[in-house]
């Protein structure tokens, strides 16, 4: 049974649970050999854990924000891997709430801006995140994510070949798939609507596959859900795909999950807006790393 790394930490060095929390933000915690600086992640209790106190804390993370569109109603943000968006119930100071009000107090002069937030991405997955900047855009850019009149796309590298270029899933996602772990539902009847489509990039030998992803709807962990059912578990995950499986012969220490791209009409304007954001350096060179210790075998249409 898989338990959170903090609750780990703290017992198996005798930590109490905030130290250990902190550990391992500060980057001084390592799981099977890589260091891991989410103490939500999950791992068994058998898992290899390293507490290196004397490590140096990861360097402090640029706080700047990279502001890929702005208008009176929103901001449009490229999130870095490692960032939450908002504070959990630990009351984290460094999220990209924080940053975004410090960045509209010094840009637009307000001493208490206003920022709804209408989608996540996780902690340690990288790209496009909007906020909205203005309280009437909250209820209408919510609609777009409702309706999935909002166009969401993602790259991901994901373990193993696929056998057709593209494809869909429509699985049906579960709190507890009864392993203590969202998942899906083969049960029609049964849990939350979830369509996830992807298309082929290219893939590298018989080990992993970069693919583009298009979400239909956005429910919690859905791709990395929808990729472990189908046997694709997204490199570097800890939490989701089978158990036992063989480690990837590349360490990466986050899920290989980019936000790439948000595209809408505006709610107000009708203009239609798209924006990208590039994949950032560790996964670039994760991908670059994989062409080069395996080839590319094949590409998608």
């Amino acid at each position: 049974m898989s338990e959170r790394l903090d609750k780990l930490v703290a017992e198996r060095f005798k930590l109490s649970r905030r130290s250990a929390r902190e550990a391992i933000e500060r980057g001084q915690v390592d799981v099977g050999g890589e260091r891991r600086v989410d103490p939500a992640d999950q791992f068994e209790a058998d898992a290899e854990i390293a507490f290196n106190p004397n490590r140096p804390r990861i360097g402090t993370e640029d706080r700047r924000l990279k502001v890929l569109h702005e208008d009176r109603d929103l901001l449009i943000i490229d999130k870095p891997a490692g960032l939450l968006v908002q504070p959990t119930q630990m009351r984290e100071r460094d999220t990209l709430l924080e940053r975004a009000g410090r960045y509209l107090i010094h840009k637009r002069g307000v001493k208490k801006p206003y920022i709804g937030i209408v989608h996540r991405i996780d902690q340690q997955t990288s790209g496009v995140v909007l906020l909205v900047t203005n309280p009437r855009a909250l209820r209408p850019f919510q609609e777009l994510f409702r309706t999935h009149t909002i166009e969401r796309d993602y790259l991901a590298v994901v373990e193993g070949v696929f056998l057709t270029p593209e494809g869909s899933i429509d699985l049906p996602l579960v709190e507890d798939a009864g392993d203590n772990r969202r998942g899906v539902s083969r049960d029609p009847e049964r849990g939350t609507p979830a369509t996830t489509h992807f298309k082929l990039v290219e893939t590298y030998g018989t080990t992993a596959s970069l693919v583009s992803i298009r979400l239909e709807t956005g429910r919690t962990h859905q791709i990395r859900i929808h990729m472990a059912a189908i046997d694709h578990t997204i490199v570097g995950d800890p939490v989701y795909g089978r158990r036992g499986r063989p480690k990837f012969p590349i360490d990466f220490p986050r899920q290989a999950l980019h936000a790439a791209a948000l595209g809408f009409n505006h709610p107000f304007s009708g203009q239609p807006i798209r924006v990208d954001a590039p994949p950032p350096a560790d996964f670039t060179a994760l991908v670059d790393q994989l062409k080069h210790d395996y080839g590319v075998a094949g590409r998608g249409e």
